[in-house]
Parts: C-alpha cells; structure tokens; sequence
C-alpha cells in the first residue's frame, strides 16, 4: 500500500496541483507548455513559491541554475526529473 502512496504523490496530475495550489489558480490552467508570466498569476514571487512548494514535496534543493531555467512548467517537470524524484504514470 505504501508503494502505491509513494506513486500517487509523484505523478504529473500531482505535481500540476501543486504548482496550481503555489500560484493560487485552478489545476486545469496547468498545461507543459504554460510558460511563466504567461499568466498574471505567474510572476516573479509566485515563481519562487512555486519553487518552495516543489521543493518541499519532492524533498529536494534546487541549485540556483536550474530554478533561473525554469521557464515552462514541462521544464520544471525536467529539473525534478533531474532529482530523479517524479514519477511518471
């Protein structure tokens, strides 16, 4: 059961609900290709509460680098892939 726990928490529907939970807007506005400033609620401080909340999930520590290149959501999902802590389903 913990296993499946584990799978549930690091799928892409859950890393899109907590980037949407981050920015405060409805996870059905989360899209790959949905690229920062793109919408009002992703600017500059949300980007860092993005950050902090993926950070925090996934338990792990951006280096600098990779949160600067962090343009789109689908490079977000990159940098974590980078950690090799999300799990595709």
């Amino acid at each position: 059961m913990e296993n499946n726990k584990n799978l549930e928490m690091n799928t892409t529907e859950k890393l899109y609900e907590i980037i949407a939970a981050a920015i405060a807007v409805q996870p059905e506005i989360i899209r790959e290709d949905l690229a920062y400033q793109e919408i009002p609620e992703w600017d500059s401080m949300s980007h860092l509460l993005i950050v902090e909340a993926v950070e925090t999930h996934y338990q792990i520590k951006f280096e600098f680098d990779d949160i600067f290149d962090m343009g789109t959501i689908g490079k977000i999902r990159e940098k974590i892939k980078k950690y090799e802590a999300l799990i595709e389903i």
